[in-house]
């Protein structure tokens, strides 16, 4: 299930938690009913928005890095999930080929997630070594850590059928490699070799609108077993499609885009009695969430961001302006309903950022950031990462006991939530695999 981890809010346990928690049997019947027909992604990170009317997921990343941020306690987690993920795909495993993001050479703090991945592997009992995609790296590259700790990074060798490392064969490919510049054809037609995850999990194939679909369809199930609105887990979106920033096309699709969403939640507010000015978020249809988010109280604020074939100066030289010039070019914007985070580390606004691998929970981490707003991105330079810690309390979360009454063991409810986003993208990587067989 989820391990009992200590979160930043301590209050007492609202009701949708209480809901959640009381539910448990049925929701981990529920989970293994989905796992015995849909294949988990070999791993994931999700990030959750805890608003404490409304708990969310906003981005789910397939080949995430952080995992250096994970406590020492947390590996013996990581490194049963990894036994198990392995045993289903290649039970007879015995080589692992890690293959880093294209940067890796220049960046110590990715790196150190590529050793703590290696660490895991090897403890779950294969032989791993790290190869490069990068053209540049033509000689093995010892890479020293500021831990003390060194990552070696070898050029990849490709031969018709397979790829390896000079004299390391693997039967196995971990991509870390998000792919958004595209797939390299270095890595295709690997038939003999197992590639996880596969290459249409990559950005220049996956696309936001088909995650965020499969999981509001998943969320109508959910809310439906546990007899809850499923918006209360579910930002709502919309695909505003020709829009460029930069030139100032389809303007007018995006303003009613927005305005449409807003419209959706201010009713949701009123619904529920919350005293909170909605917004939206506006990010780009295909890679992480990073510079390139904007947020948007107001219908009216869209124009801002464009006007003679640039952002305009006043908003050139806000947050919000750098944001519109990471979305700047052609194509498909997504515009979802924002969550407010109202959960604080050392002063910070903070989001639990899940970790899986396979179907399992195997920790997480506070992604932190001092200087931002509660309705506002996180996932700039700035933040910092706070590990969450195994609960030490003596009390798990009694079912049936009053609110506040027992430890809130509130890990489980993002577990949950993680699952979730876990299962949409199951669903999303079936709906677009290239060589999924057809039954008619």
């Amino acid at each position: 299930m989820v391990p009992h981890l200590v979160t930043a809010l301590t209050g007492p346990i609202n009701e949708l938690e209480q809901r959640v928690l009381d539910s448990t049997p049925a929701i981990e019947r529920w989970f293994r009913l989905e796992w015995m027909e849909h294949t988990p992604p070999f791993y994931s990170a999700v990030d959750i928005r805890n608003a404490g009317f409304k708990l969310a997921p906003v981005d789910t990343n397939l080949f995430p890095g952080g995992w250096n941020n994970l406590t020492k306690e947390m590996l013996p987690l990581a490194v049963q999930a990894a036994q198990a993920a392995i045993e289903k795909i290649c039970p007879e495993a015995r080589n692992l080929l890690v293959v880093p993001e294209n940067h890796a050479k220049n960046n110590t703090f990715y790196l150190a997630n590529v050793a703590q991945l290696v660490r895991i592997f090897h403890m779950a009992g294969l032989n791993v070594r790290v190869g490069s995609i990068d053209p540049a790296i033509k000689s093995p590259k010892k890479i020293e850590l500021p831990n003390g700790e060194t990552v070696c990074l070898e050029p990849v060798v490709r031969t018709k059928r397979r790829l390896g490392l000079k004299n390391f064969d693997p039967c196995t490919i971990l991509l870390n490699n998000e792919l958004s510049a595209g797939t390299p054809g270095i890595l295709e037609d690997l038939h003999e070799q197992y590639l996880l995850p596969p290459l249409h999990a990559g950005w220049s194939v996956r696309r936001k609108s088909n995650h965020l679909h499969s999981y509001e369809e998943l969320s109508k199930r959910f809310g439906k077993l546990l007899g809850i609105d499923p918006w209360l887990i579910n930002p709502i979106y919309a695909r505003a499609e020709g829009v460029d920033l930069a030139e100032g096309r389809g303007i007018d699709v995006l303003t009613s885009h927005v305005d449409a969403v807003l419209t959706k939640v201010r009713r949701k507010y009123k619904e529920y009695g919350i005293n909170e000015k909605p917004f939206v978020v506006v990010k780009g249809h295909m890679g992480g969430d990073g510079p390139g988010v904007i947020t948007v109280r107001d219908a009216r604020e869209v124009e801002g961001l464009v006007g003679s074939g640039k952002p305009r100066a006043a908003a050139a030289s806000t947050r919000a302006g750098a944001a519109a010039r990471a979305l700047r070019g052609p194509g498909e914007l997504i515009v979802q309903e924002g969550v407010l985070t109202n959960e604080r580390v050392h002063n910070g606004v903070a989001e639990p950022v899940v970790y899986m691998m396979d179907r399992y929970v195997v920790g997480g981490f506070y992604r932190v950031h001092a200087e931002r707003n509660p309705d506002e991105n996180l996932k700039l330079p700035g933040a910092s990462f706070v590990p969450l810690a195994f609960s030490d309390s003596t009390h798990l979360p009694q079912p049936g006991a009053k609110p506040g009454a027992s430890a809130p063991n509130r890990f489980y409810m993002y577990g949950v939530v993680g699952r979730l986003a876990m299962v949409a993208a199951s669903y999303e990587m079936e709906a677009t695999d290239p060589d999924a067989e057809i039954y008619e």
